[in-house]
């Protein structure tokens, strides 16, 4: 009976090198008889077959045992042994780019299918320029996180001419909209030109909706700003190699990610709420650094049209630059993020509707097993006017010798996309390029992460307090946007702007703090091998477990609603269903990260006890004590306010406590 004895993922796509050098491959005893795909061997009784394929741009190699010989786990020990030295993980460097190079003579030597359909984007020159410029300010943070530049510093003697200066358009103009709206004087500072982003949204009506109770949209616009709404969404995960009792149905999910918008329209109908607000907005300007004092900071700016600089003065300054943000990586030394998703895509026109029906969406999907040290996985969201959005990411821990890389990831986007969806690349219209960096930070309590100093605030994914499974920067934000702009406009009308009280200022969330050790079992540790399955494995282990559960539980967990019991709950049904579970995940972690989320688990637990005896009257009565506590004691009042609604947000209990006022 023929029996599997090795399955191995090589890290190279160079498939007919690994056949060679198999060809070539000895051991003492074996009959080696080359095979076109692979080798046949013999000793004595025993024989074996060794067979390669390719996917996914990686090649994977099985054992097969016909019948038993002697010798054969010395013999296997040393063929793998020999192929991880022959064909080891490679991490290439950036390529160096010179001033004024052709952007598309420069990568395609090293990026030609990347290079080949970028030139087909209506602004492809551009975009790559924006895909290397990314990804080179990614790996300076990453390779050299201490001596990152000082950016922030004082001191300085400055009049406000601003109360709010943001800087970063795309998730800066949605906020800096609201607290303009409250009467503030806003600047909005875009590095791009205004409306140009590198990412689509996709949320869900409820979520969208806290934009109308902010009053900063009606009813009617919302409607105008939804490009497509997919009648159902799933989570489906690669099978073949996962063990049978694990495999899991697919998960539906109609109301996750289920509402794509037009988010150029969504920032340009911001941005004109802001200027009717009385906001200002330049355009091409880029951050230099800033300067703290006791009445403002000092913002210097340089403009990239024209190569003026100039500075700004404001009360408070936001930072909503994302990832690339060197004010965040300043406030929190060399750990400014403890993960990220390299992410990267492309709106895409004339994918065949018999292949995928426009009107569903893949919300999270795995094509196939761990490809060159990386589980791979997809996004697909149907869009208007016959537009697909299809999206590719890994979860990655960045490290010197590995930052993660978008061109690499583009090259695979190229390559792969016709296997996962059956598409002639050269039949497809591009329509735009989507990319970027997804941060994360595996927060073991609310207060662990800065995210602001004196006057300075970050937000969005600078602040890198979102949920680690589907959701970006805009889905945190919307999510939290009625607490982070009542807390900022608490603080600003009682001038309470110095870093322990703008800190209290945050996105943070017990129940998706503790998931961090799930998206932490989906990365692959620099330089380490593991089953190809593996990955794919823990995933079907939690989605087959939602996918048994009634359908809100589902949307609860993924849109970061859970509470404590919900989590625990289905924590002990994985370790029941995959005793194995934890076994798997252990060697992805350290020791001491799982002593860490263990304290995290013991905080949520904490909280979600706190919350469960105070949530139903402390926020009323708090409420009733707010003329007084503002008047008499307004930084308590801001740290209580904070507290009131971590209370409800990090148990997945959001509230509106405050209807906030439109000034005139």
């Amino acid at each position: 009976m023929i029996q599997e004895l090795c399955y191995r993922e090589i890290p190279t796509p160079a498939v007919a090198q690994v056949r060679a050098w198999l060809h070539g491959w000895r051991a003492p005893g074996l009959t080696v008889t080359p095979m076109p795909t692979g080798l046949h061997l013999r000793r004595g009784e025993g024989e074996w077959t060794v067979v390669t394929w390719e996917l996914q741009r990686t090649t994977y190699l099985k054992v097969f045992r016909w019948r038993a010989g002697p010798g054969e786990k010395a013999w296997l020990r040393q063929l793998t042994k020999d192929l991880a030295q022959a064909f080891p993980p490679r991490y290439p460097e950036l390529p160096v780019l010179e001033d004024g190079a052709d952007i598309f003579q420069a990568l395609a030597p090293y990026y030609p299918a990347t290079v080949r359909y970028f030139q087909r984007l209506p602004q492809g020159a551009y975009d790559l320029r924006r895909v290397y410029w990314w990804e080179r300010r990614w790996r300076q943070g990453v390779m050299h996180p201490q001596v990152s530049p000082v950016v922030v510093s004082g001191e300085v003697d400055t009049h406000p001419e601003y109360d709010l200066v943001y800087v970063g358009g795309a998730l800066g103009v949605i906020h800096a909209a609201v607290m303009a709206r409250l009467g503030y004087r806003v600047l909005l500072v875009e590095r791009l030109p205004f409306g140009r982003m590198n990412r689509e949204w996709n949320i869900s009506r409820s979520e969208l909706h806290t934009l109308m109770d902010l009053n900063l949209l009606t009813a009617a616009e919302i409607e105008g700003l939804i490009a497509c709404e997919y009648v159902d969404g799933f989570h489906q995960f690669y099978w073949p190699e996962v063990p049978p009792r694990v495999r899991a149905p697919v998960l539906h999910t109609p109301q996750v990610l289920n509402v794509a918008l037009k988010s150029q329209q969504l920032l340009h109908l911001a941005g004109q709420k802001l200027r009717q607000a009385g906001g200002d907005i330049w355009e091409e300007w880029e951050f230099v650094r800033a300067q703290v004092g006791a009445r403002g900071v000092m913002v210097h700016l340089h403009c990239l049209a024209t190569g003026e600089t100039k500075t700004v003065t404001g009360r408070v300054l936001v930072d909503a630059m994302g990832t690339a943000s060197p004010i965040a990586w300043q406030l929190n030394g060399g750990r400014a993020f403890d993960s990220v998703c390299p992410t990267v895509g492309a709106v895409i026109k004339g994918l065949d509707p018999q292949v995928w029906d426009p009107r569903y969406g893949d919300v999270l999907h795995s094509h196939g097993d761990i490809s060159r040290g990386r589980q791979l996985i997809w996004e697909l969201f149907p869009g208007g006017d016959g537009e697909v959005t299809v999206y590719l990411f890994h979860y990655h821990q960045p490290c010197p010798a590995n930052p993660g890389s978008l061109l690499e990831l583009y090259e695979d986007f190229f390559h792969i996309l016709p296997e996962y969806r059956r598409c002639d690349l050269d039949r497809l219209q591009w329509v735009k390029a989507t990319f970027g960096y997804i941060p994360g930070h595996f927060s073991s309590g609310f207060g662990e992460r800065r995210v602001a100093g004196d006057r300075v605030l970050c937000i969005g994914d600078a602040a890198a307090l979102q949920s680690p499974l589907v959701f970006t920067g805009f889905g945190s934000l919307v999510r939290n946007l009625p607490r982070l702009t009542d807390l900022l406009d608490t603080a600003l009308r009682h001038d309470l702007l110095g870093a322990a009280h703008l800190n209290t200022i945050r996105a943070y969330q017990g129940n998706s703090a503790v998931t961090w050790l799930f998206s932490k079992g989906m990365m692959v540790p620099t330089g380490k091998q593991l089953p190809p399955a593996r990955i794919n494995a823990i995933l079907h282990t939690f989605f087959g477990l939602l996918a048994t559960q009634p359908p809100e539980v589902a949307d609860r967990f993924i849109k970061d609603r859970s509470g404590w019991g919900e989590f625990t709950a289905m924590a002990l049904r994985a370790a029941w269903r995959n005793p194995a579970l934890l076994l798997w995940i252990v060697p992805l972690v350290r020791w001491g990260e799982v002593g860490r989320w263990l304290g995290s688990y013991l905080g949520f637990t904490w909280e979600a006890l706190v919350s469960a005896l105070v949530l139903p009257w402390w926020p009323g009565l708090l409420r009733r004590w707010q003329p007084w506590l503002e008047r008499y004691a307004p930084g308590l009042w801001l740290r209580l306010l904070a507290r009131s609604y971590h209370l409800g947000y990090g148990v997945g209990r959001p509230r509106l406590e405050r209807r906030l006022p439109v000034s005139p």
